[in-house]
């Protein structure tokens, strides 16, 4: 069974491998109505979906943390993973597609996840939003767009004093040099690479930190789909 896979690579609870069990089983079922992941595998997913989520979790770091947003959570990653880790975290789950946040209250509701909120949505309509912007101690995202892209999407929700910090293949150190300027601009401060190996997969990744150091200018993030077409470089 799937729990007992993860169970050989990461020490968690009986409880948490449980709902850990329940996520997956979910993520299966569901995955033949709408698009989740093309990981099914069960020892796949444990490393390449739970394990990576977890990997961007930096305890002295985070110590202080009590609000995630997610932003293009998909399936719920990182921020599943997370929040069945760190149960007293309140975790924002953002997703422009009204079936995987359909999905994502229901994975809350089976796991007994509490203070999960499913937000269906843009981030660049949201960051606007006086109940969003820089009201975040994290903002997570994974396989959303390239560093310079995606910050544009996320650090507008951080908290002064918060971080950002993104999930990142092979291509971080590419992307961080790509992103420094983009970073700055949007108030975030030094891009921390950390480089992280997974249990039997040989492909380089990492999770990059950006510390929020002053407030965003309040004309990003721009409309929606400009950040992509016309990335800030």
């Amino acid at each position: 069974m799937f729990k007992e896979i993860l169970a050989q690579y990461i020490n968690l609870r009986d409880e948490q491998l449980e709902q850990f069990q329940k996520f997956y089983d979910l993520v299966i079922d569901w995955n033949t109505k709408i698009n989740l992941t093309a990981i099914t595998d069960e020892k796949e997913f444990a490393i390449k979906h739970v394990i990576d989520s977890l990997t961007l979790w930096d305890e002295k770091k985070f110590a202080n943390v009590k609000k995630i947003l997610d932003v293009g959570t998909g399936a719920g990653f990182p921020a599943i993973p997370i929040k069945i880790f760190k149960p007293n975290v309140e975790i924002v789950l953002l997703d422009s597609l009204s079936k995987r946040v359909e999905f994502l209250k229901k994975v809350a509701a089976e796991l007994n996840l509490e203070n999960v909120t499913c937000v269906h949505g843009r981030a660049e309509d949201l960051a606007r939003k006086n109940n969003f912007r820089e009201s975040f101690d994290l903002v997570t995202a994974r396989a959303v767009a390239r560093l310079n892209i995606i910050a544009e999407y996320c650090l507008p929700f951080v908290k002064i004093g918060g971080t950002f910090a993104a999930l990142k293949g092979k291509q971080f150190l590419e992307e961080a040099a790509e992103a420094e300027k983009a970073v700055k601009i949007l108030g975030g401060d030094k891009i921390i690479c950390a480089e992280k190996i997974l249990p039997e997969i040989p492909d380089t990744r990492a999770v990059v930190y950006i510390d929020k150091k002053i407030s965003t200018p309040k004309k990003f993030p721009r409309k929606a789909g400009t950040p992509a077409k016309n990335p800030l470089l």
